[in-house]
């Protein structure tokens, strides 16, 4: 695994909220089994089919989940932020990562010991519930990719993709500007070209405006209409 080491912080524990439930010991459990690592925009954080050897949780940073289908084809499934869990699967017995991880940004990841995990999730119930929620999000966002590909056309699927990577969920930062027309493709599972040509019909019927690598979302309730219509 690449990535430089970053020694003596205690950032893994501070910047997560969902570690507000845990107490000063158990805090400090956290810190005792875990490595912090700074990925630059670019660098591999993990592939698929390596080892998964810890539980990873993003602190700083935009991280790109995807699924190698081929050769050079993939399948973008969601976008990681500060507050994230990587690898949570490693938790229950999986002991390979299905997906792989790029940074988008210059990142912090922070390693923690997948038993210690563990332990904290069984005693801890307040603390299991709230890192359960948050991975339902990525479950839910999964779903959508799969009735995406099951039931849309092209226009739904790259409307959907749109809508995702515009909600409040990314509020804070535009990842547009972070996402080749590649990117988008592989988010939407349509063809780089069909990608490019159906963002300049968008544009021209008022929905987004186009700019450089940005793009900003003018109607977001037409938008949702072609996405429910497929």
């Amino acid at each position: 695994m690449n990535g430089r080491m970053v020694h003596e912080t205690d950032n893994c524990g501070k910047m997560a909220a969902c570690f507000r439930d845990l107490t000063p010991q158990e805090l400090e459990q956290i810190n005792k089994g875990k490595t912090e690592l700074t990925y630059l925009a670019g660098e591999n954080i993990f592939k698929q089919g390596a080892f998964s050897t810890h539980l990873l949780l993003i602190t700083g940073g935009l991280v790109k989940v995807y699924l190698q289908t081929g050769r050079e084809k993939q399948l973008n499934l969601q976008l990681a932020q500060t507050g994230d869990f990587l690898g949570f699967a490693s938790l229950f017995g999986e002991r390979l990562h299905a997906t792989s991880a790029v940074a988008l940004t210059d990142t912090e990841v922070c390693m923690i010991d997948k038993e210690q995990m563990r332990s904290l999730l069984l005693n801890n119930a307040q603390f299991a519930m709230r890192i359960t929620s948050r991975n339902y999000r990525n479950e839910r966002q999964l779903l959508t990719i799969i009735a995406n590909m099951t039931y849309k056309q092209m226009r739904g699927k790259l409307a959907s993709t749109l809508l995702y990577l515009s909600s409040d969920h990314f509020s804070d930062q535009n990842v547009f500007q972070y996402l080749s027309r590649q990117d988008l493709a592989n988010f939407a599972s349509v063809a780089t070209e069909s990608a490019i040509k159906l963002l300049k019909e968008f544009e021209r019927d008022g929905i987004i405006t186009l700019e450089g690598k940005g793009i900003t979302i003018r109607n977001r309730a037409e938008l949702g209409k072609i996405e429910r219509l497929g």
